[in-house]
């Protein structure tokens, strides 16, 4: 947001030079850059309050005396007879209405403030109602909306529709108003997308003598993602996006009121307010002594309270009364970083921190061992999302999620892990062994606690060799290679139904959940087993091509020709032939023969392949795998 310097400095009796006041700016936290004297501020998404001159006053406040309060219409004002019917009162609970009717329309110059605001800014000037609403949206913050009152017919009416239709707004762009849309309503047309844009229809020109002027309170969670989605710029869903001030349409409409008559002759002038909803003012405690564990300060009592004064807050009873402008203070939290931005980070004393001698060291050293122990076995490492998308009986529901993918904390890893086994099996991968080190939750009735466990999964085959092939992976697989490193009273194996995600896994699953420190200690002393190898190992760029499987089938007579024909297979020398396993054995004893299925998997680094040359390399593995002694070809 862009303000002027010598708007600010008319307020600040003392009057600071510009780079003073930027100084200032920077300790409050409000990032910017200095252009002509105009200070090209970007505000952080929580302080919508300082979105004008009084709120960027009300900060500097605690530097310097300013006088924040503007002159307004101080004579009383008749009451408005509108009819308006507000069917969105969650959406909308505050809200008023201003009429003002001028004797005559002869303005041809702008005073005082009006006109150092277009001035000093360099802005176009639209016609003289929306050019008071634009400067009154500068100076307080709070939007405003005006209707040419001549334009609307019969009652006025603020609800969410959904249909779809076209709207055109006051800056000649229609837009297609499609889904859920909180809107202003006559008798006949939408008048205005709420806290957005006003339409075409019933915008203010140069001849408009008379005036409704709309000031009111938004949800903003029922303005934001408009203008994006409707691809229009709006100041005034910007600021309502980010809360403006709930309390203050009645100063808003008065300080609007002056603007006017200054520059006018006022007919007749009346005010509609409508609260639909009670305020209910933000309470917090009053305690000097947590402020200062927070941010490490000795700040008395009488300082703090000098702060939280000179930011608009009051304390009575030890309570501190959080003003209405100011919806991003709600905890003793929040209230330390306001004390500390004043104060100064630069300013805050530094004491040496004391660092605690902790077992995250060995802890760390503990996770490493256990995961190099079971990839030296086979098993896979996963990391999944560390929430549920599906409730499960188990899971904890978050209250505030994300989105929808993380609306549960998992209480296991079961689930996740259960989910990795079946998309690797339905991608044909065989003998599948993943694990995972994470944390979980659980909750108690007092507090929702966490802990770090590891869960190992396995299910197929214990290898793809002729030997190890017709080994089911069981409890004792996996025993045997924990029984080292953990007692035996500690591994629970559960046993997990293959009929689960309505799906069927091809094997029984195994499922191991431990504590990390189930493991003993001595696992810190586990060596791989792999020796280093004598030579530096070649890095090779993995092919960005599709690899290509075929599948063959053997009959092997007797089970010792089935290692020749497993130890031919595996000689087999060609460049485009980047795996071969077995993946499929049946032993017929009626038959006297033994069926063994070969996954072979073709790759090029250069190429994609093609079926021809596929068929070649296979005709000539089938050509040298007949020449071996009691092997066939089923179909051959």
């Amino acid at each position: 947001m862009k303000i002027a310097y010598q708007h600010l400095l008319e307020h600040i009796h003392c009057r600071p030079s510009i780079e003073e006041i930027s100084e200032k700016l920077f300790q409050l936290g409000h990032e910017h850059e200095i252009q002509d004297s105009i200070y090209d501020i970007e505000f952080t998404p929580n302080r919508g309050d300082c979105l004008s001159v009084r709120g960027l006053l009300r900060d500097l406040a605690v530097f310097y005396n300013i006088n924040f309060e503007f002159e307004g219409y101080n004579q009383n004002i008749d009451s408005l007879k509108i009819d308006f019917v507000n069917s969105e009162i969650e959406k909308c609970p505050y809200i008023s209405f201003l009429k003002i009717e001028l004797d005559d329309l002869n303005i041809s110059n702008y005073s005082g403030p009006l006109k150092k605001y277009f001035d000093d800014l360099d802005i176009n000037k639209n016609n003289f109602f929306t050019d008071v609403s634009n400067y009154i949206s500068y100076e307080t913050g709070q939007p405003t909306h005006c209707y040419d009152s001549s334009k609307i017919k019969g009652t006025i009416s603020i609800k969410e529709i959904n249909d779809e239709l076209i709207f055109s707004t006051l800056v000649d762009k229609e837009i297609n108003l499609t889904g859920k849309n909180l809107v202003f309503l006559d008798d006949t047309k939408v008048v205005n997308l709420a806290g957005v844009m006003g339409g075409k229809d019933t915008a203010c020109s140069d001849t408009t003598k008379s005036v409704i002027v709309e000031c009111a309170y938004f949800n903003p969670e029922d303005i934001i993602g408009k203008t994006v989605k409707y691809d229009i710029q709006s100041d005034a869903a910007y600021k309502f996006e980010r809360g403006v001030d709930p309390k203050s349409q009645d100063a808003v409409l008065r300080r609007f009121i002056k603007i006017i008559s200054d520059h006018a002759n006022i007919k007749n002038v009346s005010m509609f307010t409508k609260n639909y909803k009670e305020y209910k003012d933000n309470f917090l405690p009053f305690n000097t002594n947590v402020i200062n564990e927070i941010i490490g300060t000795q700040i008395s009592a009488d300082e703090y309270m000098d702060y939280l004064i000179k930011l608009g807050f009051s304390v009575t009873n030890n309570l501190i009364k959080v003003p209405s402008f100011r919806s991003d203070i709600g905890s003793q939290n929040d209230l330390a970083e306001e004390i500390a931005r004043l104060i100064g980070f630069n300013n805050i004393p530094i004491d040496q921190i004391k660092i605690l001698h902790t077992n995250n060291e060995s802890r760390a050293k503990k996770e490493n061992k256990i995961k190099n122990l079971l990839i030296d076995n086979g098993f896979y490492e996963v990391i999944n999302n560390p929430f549920d998308v599906n409730k499960t009986k188990e899971s904890l529901k978050i209250d505030n999620p994300l989105d929808s993918n993380r609306g549960f904390f998992r209480t296991n890893l079961k689930n996740s892990l259960i989910e990795n086994l079946l998309y690797n099996e339905r991608r044909q991968k065989d003998s599948i062994k993943l694990f995972e080190i994470s944390d979980i939750y659980c909750s108690s009735e007092k507090c929702l606690t966490k802990k770090k466990v590891i869960g190992i999964i396995a299910a197929g085959r214990v290898g793809r060799d002729h030997v190890n092939f017709s080994k089911k992976i069981s409890n004792d697989f996996i025993l045997s290679i924990l029984n080292n490193f953990v007692v035996d009273e500690k591994i629970n194996f559960e046993e997990v139904d293959q009929n689960v995600s309505n799906r069927k896994s091809n094997y029984p699953i195994v499922y191991i959940q431990m504590d990390i420190e189930d493991f003993s200690d001595n696992i810190l002393e586990y060596k791989e087993k792999i020796a280093p190898p004598e030579k530096f190992v070649q890095y090779m760029k993995i092919s960005e091509f599709p690899s290509s499987v075929r599948d063959l089938s053997f009959s092997v007579k007797d089970f010792s020709k089935l290692k020749v024909l497993d130890n031919a297979i595996h000689n087999f020398k060609y460049d485009l032939l980047k795996e071969v396993f077995l993946f499929d054995y049946y032993e017929n004893e009626k038959m006297r023969e033994i069926k063994a299925g070969y996954r072979f998997i073709f790759q090029s680094n250069t190429k994609t392949l093609t079926d021809n040359e596929i068929d070649e390399l296979m005709a000539d593995i089938i050509e040298k795998s007949l020449k071996i002694e009691s092997i066939s070809i089923p179909g051959l």
